[in-house]
């Protein structure tokens, strides 16, 4: 069995209570006093040694049914530090195993800021790529259809997570255009921004398309702000490419641009691909 690293609904990576203790090879029966016992641990976490704080390091999930006994049981999300601790403390044969795992999914989390080489060449290409109008199109979908997914299949206040994510909505945008003495009305929000700031169209496409990825926001945010200003020093054209000519087309990266309307995960964005562990 894997151990299996979920996204959060705000883009945090977390692990199921119930699949840690499977993969760490624990007795079933004991199972409710041992998650008793981890949520009321004192542990040593980066920021001081402490007890592990809801919201913070761990929340509920749901009701979840243990095999042997057929009876519903508590289950929890806990973030990959806490889920590392536990393992260092458990009697687990394989804690050695799955604490160096988490501790090195840890470290990346931490790390997240940092890119190789090969990601910030792919970023630079993605840069001119989410110019094209279909390209921020594809990828404002795909993170609509991975926030569906995390809210069973949902679409509820997805405008407002969204604009939360992004740092401004249509009002704010509108509130944007009047300051500059401009008619904001019936223009959507891609054709605001064009007047507002333009290159914040690449920013914004580029958190969609991580988000879609099932990066954290955080990240994604922060890859967002370095291709808007690699955009801004190339100069990077706006160009709505979905019903124009292919004799308009500015020259880009064809390859990349099929990736991030299909979200495929071909030559470049493999790169940002999630490591696994296989028990």
């Amino acid at each position: 069995m894997d151990l299996q690293i979920l996204v959060s609904k705000k883009g945090t990576k977390v692990v199921k209570a119930s699949n840690l203790y499977l993969v760490l090879g624990l007795s079933n029966k004991q199972y409710s006093p041992n998650l008793k016992k981890w949520l009321n641990d004192v542990y040593e976490f980066r920021d001081g040694i402490r007890k592990p704080e809801g919201m913070k390091d761990y929340s509920l999930r749901h009701k979840q049914t243990v095999n042997d006994r057929e009876r519903l049981v508590d289950d929890y999300y806990f973030s990959i530090e806490f889920a590392k601790l536990i393992a260092l403390n458990s009697n687990s044969k394989s804690k050695q195993k799955y604490a160096s795992f988490l501790l090195n999914l840890e470290d990346k989390v931490e790390n997240s800021d940092l890119l190789n080489v090969d990601q910030v060449i792919a970023l630079l290409e993605l840069a001119k790529v989410m110019g094209l109008v279909s390209c921020q199109s594809s990828a404002e979908q795909k993170h609509l259809e991975t926030y569906e997914q995390r809210n069973n299949g949902s679409a509820a206040n997805w405008w407002k997570f969204r604009s939360n994510v992004l740092g401004y909505s249509s009002d704010q945008l509108k509130q944007s255009l009047q300051k500059l003495g401009k008619n904001a009305t019936g223009k959507s929000q891609r054709q605001m921004l064009m007047q507002v700031d333009k290159y914040e169209m690449v920013r914004t496409a580029v958190i969609d398309l991580f988000m879609a990825m099932g990066k954290t926001e955080q990240y994604a945010k922060n890859l967002g702000r370095l291709a808007k200003a690699f955009a801004k020093e190339l100069n990077v054209e706006i160009f709505d490419d979905r019903n124009a000519p292919l004799a308009f087309m500015p020259p880009l990266n064809d390859e990349l641009a099929e990736e991030v309307k299909h979200l495929k995960k071909g030559r470049y964005l493999q790169l940002w691909e999630p490591q696994r562990l296989a028990s």
